[in-house]
């Protein structure tokens, strides 16, 4: 009797150590590929697949396949140019509160399956989006290159422009979204890759502001961190009023998107403005960082609703 409740006990610990470990492991990939960022990505890879759907006069249904093909080679193509991010940044990862829990810091999945994996899920977003077309393939090639080599390899730790940098990056999805469709492209489609451009340096030098200590200790040289506060606030609310006539190109939208992106823009400036007046510049620096996930939420999104057929 004692002999099987051991059994019984023995085997329910290695149920339970496969059940984590499973989890673990899980866990893991999606801190490599950084999940967050793919999802928000989608969200702009999509509206630009809408928008070429609806300036061209297509069918969605038409084209599931196509859509089915793009969001998958778009995530994959992000997420092989994070875990490659992950695998090159292992040293300077441990420093920072946000990436020490990452698989490539704790060592549970080994550096050499970790870059393996960065590489074969690149190379299988591309092929995917070359299904599409082959503007869509050259763009998410594009966004890669920027991402891994000119901005993780070459830039982050060399100059304070590297967000700038790594804008371009973060600015293609909806590109490849609308090139899908429309391999020519068109303003509409230029104005979306402005608007992604322009809205990471705010939302980006934010979370500067909030981790200085942080990328100090890791020698990056962020602009909150060369700089200081001041001359960061001052390029933020730059950047953020330069959102603001980008709305005008896009006025096919209708009234509504034309009052409520305005709205949002503006708002956005009066907070950027308001950081001159705050003595707490974390706590403003947090507003600001919050703010452009709802900026990015909203508008992205409501450029799909209001080109809903009736």
């Amino acid at each position: 009797m004692n002999n099987t409740r051991t059994v019984e006990t023995a085997s329910s610990q290695a149920i339970n150590h496969s059940t984590v470990s499973k989890s673990s492991l899980w866990a893991d990939i999606m801190s490599l590929i950084k999940i967050g960022i793919i999802n928000s990505n989608l969200i702009t890879t999509f509206a630009g697949f809408w928008l070429a759907l609806h300036f061209t006069g297509s069918s969605f249904i038409a084209h599931w396949p196509t859509f089915l093909l793009t969001m998958v080679g778009t995530a994959f193509i992000i997420a092989g140019g994070c875990i490659l991010n992950n695998w090159y940044d292992r040293d300077i990862d441990p420093v920072m509160s946000r990436t020490q829990t990452r698989a490539t810091v704790t060592g549970t999945i080994s550096l050499s399956n970790v870059k393996t994996m960065g590489i074969v899920v690149s190379i299988v977003g591309f092929l995917l989006l070359l299904f599409t077309t082959v503007e869509a393939a050259l763009l998410g090639a594009f966004g890669w290159f920027v991402y891994v080599i000119l901005y993780t390899m070459w830039s982050k730790r060399r100059y304070t422009i590297n967000t700038v940098i790594g804008s371009f990056s973060g600015a293609v999805p909806p590109l490849i979204g609308w090139a899908a469709i429309e391999p020519g492209l068109r303003l509409e489609a230029l104005i979306l890759f402005l608007i992604m451009f322009i809205w990471q340096p705010p939302h980006f030098l934010a979370l500067a502001m909030k981790k200085k200590d942080e990328y100090k200790a890791a020698n990056i040289p962020m602009l909150p961190v060369v700089h200081g506060f001041g001359i960061t606030k001052r390029q933020m609310v730059v950047y953020v009023a330069c959102l603001l006539p980008l709305p005008i190109y896009l006025a096919s939208l209708g009234i509504t998107f034309m009052i409520i992106s305005g709205l949002l823009t503006a708002g956005w400036l009066v907070l950027a403005l308001a950081g001159f007046k705050m003595k707490d510049d974390i706590k403003w620096a947090t507003w600001m960082f919050l703010y452009s996930l709802l900026y990015l939420t909203i508008l992205f999104p409501l450029m799909v609703i209001v080109t809903l057929p009736y």
